[in-house]
């Protein structure tokens, strides 16, 4: 019972407590000075007049006076206009929901998905609804006229438009690669004498090369001779096997001369003439240039040793050095023109034939193959030439001029003018670029609005600024409350007593 008396009494203080705040409070608040009270918020509400220079924005100042930098004399900022750190109130409306103007709509993941209609996302979303008084990407940038004049700013609109390029870069004459081909002998033996002796010298399909003497040559003459020999003995055997078999070893030692590249004209002439010769003859298998030369008067030679390399230059190839930039508007088959700065500045037209599937590591260019007839021989190996190249055109593209867009390395911006000196951040993604620098927007922005091409480094700065601001004056969501302690729940009974005597 004893106890019951003391939680009585906490009870009553408290309550106590309570009464005589509150009548304290309310006592003081109608004593305060009418005045006063609407003197304080009079304060509060009124919004501290700030003054910047019309040709650098930077200078802000809460007096007036002249610019430190140019001299000018300060002009009031508006409120809400750059030069002031703080976000732009978005335009309330009264309407309802249903007559707010809708500007685009969107996809809800890929703030550069814009259409002007409802639909579908990629991503199979349904595309939200953007109103007129909304700002998606940011805080709008609000920009007085004079200071806009006095920053430069200038605006295009967003128009669709046949896009072109035409490439210009240098190529290189090189040889038709099939038409190289390597003269090497298939046995073991010694030159005994060279008829082809200079590199660069013109050769004609079968023209005689070299003498070479080999004894595995020799003993291959000797052989077919025995078998030739031995044909003719057995060809009228009453025995058809007998015949066969003879028959069967003259193919078997012709078949190993020709292997040898021993021409048909020399075994005839063996055959005619029954006597073996000591050297043999070989012959150029293609016509073309002696672009290499490895053998001498006399020298020993093996077995697929190269001697010559004969490469026909009556058609050639010509490599372009096309830059990875330049790759969107490059295709087979298109038309180019090779112009020969040497020769009076002839010009030959023909297609790509080729677009080589890697990168030249030391240019960092791609090959695109030409192939040219060269009848004349005036287009030669290693010779540099003018390429012109007519790049695919894209038809009805949306594009804008290139200065417009603000590339950041991992996204792609441009600011939207709205009217009335309001601007909206808007990202994008791009496409190609062409000659006359414009460049493509295959999403984030409609045809018929307006971008700026001026000071939008300006524009990002203070976008960036506002939006931070925004992020740091946005209410932080509210953390649960810790559970109360009452006072005496878990203290001992003795702790109780103690504290009321």
């Amino acid at each position: 019972m004893k106890l019951s008396r003391k939680r009585f009494w906490i009870i009553f203080l408290v309550l106590l407590s309570l009464v005589v705040g509150g009548s304290w409070f309310a006592l003081d608040r109608n004593t305060a000075d009418p005045e006063d009270i609407a003197k304080v918020n009079a304060e509060e509400q009124a919004v501290k007049q700030q003054y910047t220079c019309g040709m650098h924005p930077m200078i802000i100042t809460d007096e007036p006076g002249d610019c430190p930098i140019c001299g000018m004399a300060l002009t009031p900022v508006k409120s809400g206009t750059i030069g002031q750190t703080q976000a732009a109130e978005v335009p309330q409306t009264d309407k309802s929901e249903g007559e707010r103007k809708i500007k685009y709509w969107v996809a809800p993941m890929d703030p550069t998905y814009i259409r002007d209609e409802p639909g579908k996302s990629p991503m199979g979303m349904d595309l939200v609804p953007v109103y007129e008084d909304e700002a998606p990407s940011g805080a709008t940038i609000a920009v007085d006229p004079v200071t806009a004049q006095n920053m430069g700013v200038r605006t295009a609109p967003v128009e669709r438009r046949h896009m072109h390029r035409k490439i210009r870069t240098v190529g290189t004459v090189n040889y038709d690669e099939p038409k190289v081909i390597s003269v090497n002998a298939k046995v073991d033996g010694w030159i005994e004498r060279l008829y082809v002796d200079e590199t660069g010298q013109m050769v004609k399909k079968g023209q005689p090369l070299l003498a070479l003497y080999s004894p595995k040559l020799v003993s291959a003459q000797q052989e077919y001779l025995l078998a030739l020999r031995n044909r003719d003995m057995l060809k009228n055997s009453s025995f058809e096997e007998i015949a066969a078999g003879g028959d069967r070893l003259l193919k078997a030692a012709r078949q190993r001369l020709c292997y040898w590249d021993i021409s048909k004209r020399q075994i005839r002439r063996l055959e005619k003439t029954g006597k073996v010769r000591k050297t043999l003859t070989l012959y150029a298998p293609s016509k073309g240039v002696v672009t290499m030369k490895m053998a001498m008067p006399g020298q020993f030679i093996k077995a697929g040793q190269e001697l010559f390399q004969i490469s026909d230059i009556s058609k050639v190839w010509i490599y372009a050095d096309i830059y990875e930039y330049e790759l969107p508007w490059i295709e087979v088959g298109q038309e180019a023109e090779v112009i020969l700065p040497f020769v009076g500045g002839r010009t030959l037209k023909a297609n790509i034939d080729y677009i080589y599937p890697y990168v030249e590591p030391q240019t960092r260019t791609v090959k695109a193959r030409i192939v040219f007839a060269n009848p004349g021989l005036e287009l030669k190996p290693d010779m540099y030439v003018n390429v012109r190249i007519h790049g695919r055109e894209v038809k009805d593209a949306l594009a804008v001029p290139s200065e417009a867009v603000l590339n950041s390395g991992e996204k792609q911006t441009v600011f939207v003018a709205l009217g009335d000196g309001k601007f909206e951040p808007r990202q994008v993604e791009t496409g190609v670029q062409d000659q006359e620098g414009f460049i493509e927007i295959t999403q984030g922005l409609l045809e018929g609005e307006t971008v700026v091409t001026s000071a939008q480094f300006l524009f990002d700065s203070e976008s960036k600024l506002r939006e931070a601001i925004q992020k740091m004056l946005e209410p932080k969501k509210a953390e649960p409350a810790a559970p109360e302690e009452h006072v005496g729940q878990d203290m001992p009974e003795e702790d109780l007593e103690a504290m009321f005597e």
